[in-house]
């Protein structure tokens, strides 16, 4: 898969890494000649050039790229690079980074984001998945199809505990994706019977949300008690 990273710093060449360890092939486009650190990423691809212009997306061959992640600095500069990556050049998969929180409504399918990663939000997600059993957390949210990705710990005393997941109705626009299990990741299937702990992660309308919280929620009869 070929890769383009629009920013070439702390952050766009990290990203660029994991790539690379991972098989892809990675380009970091990146306009200032202190951010061209060749030495520190030799494996990927290198142009000195303003994203956000068109002839440098061309000379980056951006209509070879499967994906385009905009990780400068600057919400603005993502915000151009998305929307050109999608309309000028078709990329299947835009990922922008959000810098400021109060711009993350602007990081829509509008404007070509396919997914918007903004780091305070992932953080304090993070920390309440960390602590939160029973309720449901955003982890992340994705632009097409007013989609999040949630997870949600089932706790002992849940109504679906020992239930096999092909008995389940999920509300619509739901998907059970996961299932994390002390060390394991399984990928579900209706044979497999939910335990209290599993770490379950869906990809879910934002208005089924509350649907799938009320499901996973603890026995009635526990909290008539």
């Amino acid at each position: 898969m070929r890769v383009a990273i629009a920013g070439a710093g702390a952050v766009g060449r990290s990203i660029a890494g994991e790539l690379l360890e991972n098989g892809h092939e990675v380009l970091l486009v990146d306009k200032r000649p202190e951010a061209i650190s060749v030495e520190r990423v030799p494996q990927a691809e290198w142009l000195l050039a303003d994203a956000c212009e068109i002839t440098s997306l061309d000379e980056a061959a951006l209509h070879r790229c499967q994906v385009v992640i905009a990780a400068t600095g600057d919400d603005k500069v993502n915000l151009v690079v998305s929307l050109l990556a999608k309309t000028e050049y078709g990329v299947p998969r835009v990922v922008a980074r959000v810098n400021n929180p109060t711009n993350e409504w602007l990081f829509t399918e509008a404007w070509g984001v396919d997914v918007a990663v903004s780091t305070p939000r992932l953080m304090s997600a993070l920390v309440e998945e960390a602590v939160s059993v029973g309720d449901l957390v955003r982890l992340l949210r994705f632009s097409q199809g007013d989609a999040n990705l949630v997870e949600l710990t089932l706790p002992p005393e849940a109504a679906l505990v020992g239930t096999r997941v092909g008995d389940v109705t999920w509300p619509e626009d739901t998907s059970l994706v996961t299932i994390i299990r002390g060390r394991r990741v399984l990928t579900p299937s209706k044979d497999d019977s939910l335990e209290a702990g599993d770490e379950l992660l869906f990809v879910a309308a934002q208005d089924r949300e509350e649907q799938l919280e009320d499901l996973l929620s603890v026995r009635r009869e526990a909290v008539q008690e």
